[in-house]
């Protein structure tokens, strides 16, 4: 069983045992785990259901691991003849988590 959920802007297609990066959020004190609420599709072959937007009983529940941070992104600005350049890095936080189940 696969399930699509929407996190951040972004989409995800997730199945029970997948390592997926999300955004960075602030969890509870001592919570080990992350549950997703917003579920676009859950399904397999024949019986897969499509939510408008979401579906309304379905959830999925994943373990935090660690959080980490992306790539380093280096953003450059530079306008000719006027002596103007910018230089700035930014490194987007994450956190890995890793799916256990999903309730449909």
């Amino acid at each position: 069983m696969y399930a699509v959920i929407a996190d951040g802007g972004k989409q995800y297609k997730v199945r029970q045992g997948d390592t997926l990066y999300v955004e960075k959020r602030n969890l509870p004190e001592g919570a080990s785990t992350v549950e997703f609420d917003q579920v676009l599709l859950v399904g397999e072959g024949e019986s897969t259901r499509v939510g408008t937007p979401y579906l309304p009983d379905a959830r999925v529940v994943a373990r935090f691991v660690e959080a980490v941070k992306g790539p380093k992104e280096t953003i450059v600005k530079y306008r000719r003849r006027k002596g103007y350049r910018l230089k700035k890095g930014h490194r987007q936080q994450y956190l890995k988590v890793t799916v256990e189940s999903i309730h449909a």
